[in-house]
């Protein structure tokens, strides 16, 4: 059997664990630079306001609703995303972190277990622990766990949270219940090529001949047919190193001068090569990208990337630093207004088995200086030690009018109980 497990609005639950006056509240969390709503508590979506929904557009809406606007808190967000899956690791050795808000759980070896107790004891836990509500969704397969966590989160009363489809009967009428559309696995492209065939719900693609699903789709959506059939064809995710790491990121205004781009950039490859390490990996290849406000068409625009091969492999800020600033001099436009850049790294090895080079090494002080600055922001909660050429005020130049407290993060945060 597998779970999923969902946290119900993650963002505004992990707002209201800390501030108990947004409960029972409309809140929205707004993305970087508080540009659009990219969560809402369930209030929120009873009063109409649309995901995505850009926030300088719906002030007034915000204000004549009462919705509690708040920037998002992502060191808050993953912090408690932490808590919740090592809580969840405590049910079972088999664990899949899919997001920041969602698990997978494989029961192997849980014979005789009376599944929806044990979903409900998930549930209290952490809600216990964190005080973040779930939802439990309980199946034989990982499709088929997902549509069981919608019926929990849509029917709360009924199911108390927790649902398990262990009968054929469940998954019949589960499968006649849920919308094409809102099966996981099946996107925009593929419900309209499904909507051709008139299907409607999960149960009409399950009923198409496989011999046809097979000739006309690929090997993915035959598998998820047959684990909506309940054959478990879609494992538990080993979790691999990336094969590329990106920063990417808005202005919080535009920028013409180079100097100013240059801290930018700088700022992004340094947040890469912290990457890199906590990975244990180091790259090749450095790629900058760089782009003008395409919202302001009256103005010069100009989309420009470039990428730096390395003569060694490496994880030195110093070393990707100059190699991000060399390719941003060569595709700055003079007079151009900059709202976007990019720094991706990529080529990567592991760092302690990779090939050397014959001619040319990385400076070995560049390796325990790395280790001394990684210690020292672990050791003080945020970025204190950074180089010459980045804001010494701020990590990232974003708007964040509505930021709340690292309550968990930051120790000028915590709360203070008198």
């Amino acid at each position: 059997m597998y779970a999923l497990v969902d946290c119900n609005n993650f963002y505004a639950s992990c707002e209201r664990v800390f501030n108990p006056n947004l409960q029972g509240k409309p809140i929205a969390i707004l993305s970087n630079n508080d540009g659009c709503v990219i969560s809402r508590s369930d209030e929120a979506k009873t009063l109409g306001l649309p995901m995505g929904a850009p926030a300088f557009k719906y002030n007034a809406f915000f204000k004549a609703n009462k919705i509690h606007v708040l920037s998002s808190n992502y060191s808050l967000y993953g912090d408690m995303s932490s808590r919740v899956m090592s809580i969840l690791k405590q049910f079972s050795p088999d664990v899949e972190v899919y997001s920041i808000d969602e698990a997978f759980l494989k029961f192997e070896g849980f014979n005789n277990y009376n599944f929806t107790n044990y979903g409900s004891q998930i549930r209290y836990k952490v809600l216990k622990w964190t005080g973040i509500p779930t939802c439990v969704g309980i199946a034989p397969t990982k499709a088929l766990s997902k549509v069981a966590n919608k019926i929990a989160r849509k029917f709360p009363k009924q199911t108390k949270g927790t649902y398990v489809i262990d009968t054929e009967e469940k998954r019949i009428k589960a499968l006649k219940w849920i919308k094409l559309e809102d099966v996981w696995g099946i996107g925009n492209r593929l419900h309209k090529r499904l909507a051709a065939k008139n299907c409607k719900t999960a149960l009409d693609f399950v009923n198409l001949p496989d011999d046809w699903v097979r000739k006309h789709f690929s090997i993915t959506e035959w598998r998820l047919k047959k684990d909506l059939e309940g054959i478990p064809t879609l494992n538990l995710e080993i979790k691999e190193n990336k094969k590329s790491i990106a920063t990417t990121r808005s202005f919080e205004n535009t920028f013409t001068e180079l100097s100013d781009i240059k801290e930018r950039v700088s700022t992004f490859a340094t947040s890469c090569a912290e990457k890199l390490r906590v990975q244990g990996s180091s790259c090749h290849m450095v790629v900058v990208l760089l782009s003008s406000d395409r919202h302001k068409k009256d103005t010069e625009q100009h989309r420009a990337s470039i990428s730096i091969s390395l003569a060694y492999a490496t994880d030195s800020s110093l070393d990707i630093g100059n190699a991000a600033l060399k390719a941003i001099e060569n595709i700055y436009k003079k007079g151009v207004k900059y709202k976007r850049a990019g720094v991706i790294v990529t080529g990567l090895v592991p760092t302690n088995n990779h090939q050397l080079h014959l001619f040319t090494k990385e400076n070995p002080k560049h390796k325990p200086l790395m280790k001394a600055i990684d210690k020292l922001n672990y050791k003080y909660g945020e970025v204190k030690l950074k180089l010459g050429n980045q804001d010494l005020e701020r990590t990232w130049k974003m708007k964040q009018e509505h930021l709340s407290p690292k309550y968990t993060t930051n120790f000028k945060d915590i709360i203070k109980v008198k």
